[in-house]
């Protein structure tokens, strides 16, 4: 064993372990200050990265209403050559029907064109086409001598824009046999 320590002895490593106690004390606040720095820091970061992932959806939500708005626009510009043509055609007095036609004729013409300048497709399927329940409705079934379900003739054209039903063509089909 040790021997005893006198008082000096002791008194020298009681300051010694406060002065060591000390210093721990100084390195764990400082280490205490920097950490808080840091989550300071981080949490700062992380306020921006909200406000601004906030802000990217604002401004898309903003431009997504801007498109619903204005969606129409297009379309509606190149109808307003075909709405010109049918009052160009009312305004004339005695007109014979020749010219009513070519008239009337000329402005399907411009109507179809504005309706392909903007996707949109007739479905006209022809007799004898196979049936397609995506984009025809079939209103009646008839026997024939065709295969079962396919066309025998159209009711009414369907449309699609952008490959998508507008209206399904309505055909009559043939019946099982």
């Amino acid at each position: 064993m040790d021997p005893p320590m006198s008082p000096e002895e002791l008194e020298a490593a009681a300051a010694a372990n406060e002065a060591d106690a000390a210093a721990q004390l100084d390195n764990a606040l400082g280490e205490v200050e920097t950490l808080k720095t840091k989550v300071a820091e981080l949490t700062d970061q992380a306020l921006r990265a909200q406000a601004e992932a906030q802000n990217a959806r604002r401004r898309a939500d903003d431009e997504i209403a801007k498109i619903r708005k204005f969606a129409v626009e297009s379309f509606a510009e190149s109808l307003l050559p075909v709405l010109d043509s049918l009052e160009a055609g009312l305004k004339v007095d005695n007109a014979s029907a020749e010219q009513l036609r070519e008239g009337t004729e000329a402005t399907l013409r411009q109507l179809l064109a504005a309706l392909e300048r903007n996707k949109v497709v007739e479905v006209n399927p022809a007799a004898g086409d196979r049936f397609d329940p995506a984009n025809q409705q079939a209103i009646s079934m008839v026997p024939a001598d065709q295969e079962a379900n396919t066309v025998v003739s159209v009711l009414q054209k369907g449309y699609t824009i952008a490959d998508r039903v507008l209206r399904p063509a309505l055909v009559t089909v043939t019946a099982p046999k």
